[in-house]
């Protein structure tokens, strides 16, 4: 189906609207670092290095590409700054390769895992409610059929959040009182999901970050009650990361994957922000797939996230 290839021109045209500002953040800085040079030496490295640190790539990530770089600058023994944006792109394409699984062709899931079940976590306000709302919405359109389940039971506005989006979809939500343990809403989506035969299955998780241990502890037990009724479940642990908030994204990131065995992640809110130069430092120090990422308020604007893809948006093709 056309609506799920990342190649499309839709599709095309909403990444590179909505990586816009962080393009033109990181291209207006690297024209002063490069204003009068005629060759890549070590003042334009250190204006590079300067250019990808503020432009939220992470320092250690920084560190690594300016290493490659002057790699090349050594091997070529001469570079010209019109070739920089070239290395550039090949460079963080080559570090995002070297650092993550093979890319998702579209919105699919295993055909050995039936239910697919996955446990979404991420703190309040980053758009968690969302993201779910608009991965059953894919799903559906492929076919699929989903379950959602309201194991934030501690948040009211969650709970609505997440029927309205169910009705908005058209998949059923099951839900329990305000208040209710999380881990049994889980229980009761994974057996009404089992018994019906559905394909996937996400459970919307409380944010809350305040205490990690608690956090840890809630999360382990919803896992060990999915566990009950589908082995090995969940079969993914999604965090969801606002790309806006910069390099506070890594900090939750650090702080999440302490606390649980996270899988894979999608970054959010990249639409009207000059910070996705983050998804390149949050692929790259975690280890952990960045599957999807967020260009926007439309129901269709949540991506799978493909490398290349999203290199040649920022630095061109």
């Amino acid at each position: 189906m056309a609506l799920f290839n990342i190649f499309s021109k839709g599709k095309k045209e909403t990444l590179d609207k909505g990586l816009e500002k962080t393009k033109e953040n990181i291209f207006s800085k690297l024209t002063r670092a490069v204003a009068g040079k005629s060759q890549v030496d070590e003042q334009v490295l250190d204006e590079l290095e300067e250019v990808l640190i503020s432009s939220d790539v992470g320092v250690d990530t920084t560190l690594k590409i300016i290493d490659r770089i002057e790699e090349r600058v050594a091997r070529d023994k001469y570079m010209t700054t019109d070739e920089l944006t070239n290395i550039l792109r090949e460079e963080i394409a080559d570090l995002l390769t070297d650092n993550n699984t093979t890319d998702l062709e579209d919105f699919s899931v295993p055909g050995d895992k039936r239910p697919y079940v996955i446990m979404v976590v991420g703190v309040n306000g980053v758009g968690k409610t969302t993201t779910i709302g608009k991965l059953a919405y894919q799903f559906k359109a492929k076919g699929l059929s989903v379950y959602l389940g309201a194991a934030d039971t501690f948040r009211a506005a969650a709970v609505e959040q997440l029927i309205i989006w169910g009705e908005r979809v058209g998949v059923p939500v099951i839900r329990q009182k305000m208040g209710s343990d999380p881990a049994s809403v889980a229980f009761d989506t994974i057996s009404s999901a089992k018994a019906k035969n559905a394909d996937v299955v996400i459970i919307d998780t409380a944010g809350r970050l305040h205490n990690k241990a608690n956090l840890m502890n809630e999360l382990t037990k919803i896992k060990n009650v999915m566990s009950k009724v589908i082995p090995n479940t969940p079969h993914e642990v999604l965090l969801i990361l606002d790309g806006s908030t910069g390099q506070n994204a890594f900090e939750q990131a650090k702080q999440f994957t302490a606390a649980t065995e996270v899988t894979a992640m999608a970054v959010t809110k990249l639409d009207g922000t000059a910070k996705g130069g983050v998804v390149i430092g949050i692929s790259d120090q975690f280890k952990i797939p960045v599957k999807y990422i967020g260009l926007g308020e439309g129901i269709e604007d949540l991506q799978v996230f493909r490398r290349n893809e999203f290199v040649n948006s920022l630095f061109g093709e």
